[in-house]
């Protein structure tokens, strides 16, 4: 791969071949001064067609027993446990705690 460094005013004379070149894989990197300010470079196209379909056709197999139900005592647990059981750790409605980022707490103004 080829990087190629070019200042401003060479740029502006031959833009096309530039652009040309960062086409191809070609690193074009223009410079302010002789010190590197912006990199040209393509970009990557849009598929235009669908994936096509089966390109892991034989490389997994999935077993009979993926299809058949589940067993009662599985279906009856998910539906009558709780989704926080009581006693236990719930999720805090708080992203952060004061102290992870040093800020003071502040108190709640209550509208009168």
């Amino acid at each position: 791969m080829v990087m190629i460094l070019v200042n401003i005013h060479e740029v502006k004379s031959k833009l096309s071949e530039y652009i040309e070149a960062a086409i191809k894989g070609e690193h074009v990197v223009i410079c302010k001064r002789n010190q590197p300010v912006v990199e040209l470079r393509a970009i990557v196209q849009q598929r235009t067609e669908p994936r096509p379909m089966g390109l892991a056709q034989g490389l997994i197999t999935i077993p009979e027993s993926f299809f058949e139900p589940l067993p009662d005592d599985w279906l009856d647990a998910i539906e009558t446990t709780p989704v926080f059981p009581p006693g236990g750790a719930r999720p805090s409605r708080i992203a952060e705690t004061p102290a992870e980022h040093g800020a003071p707490k502040k108190p709640r103004r209550r509208k009168p």
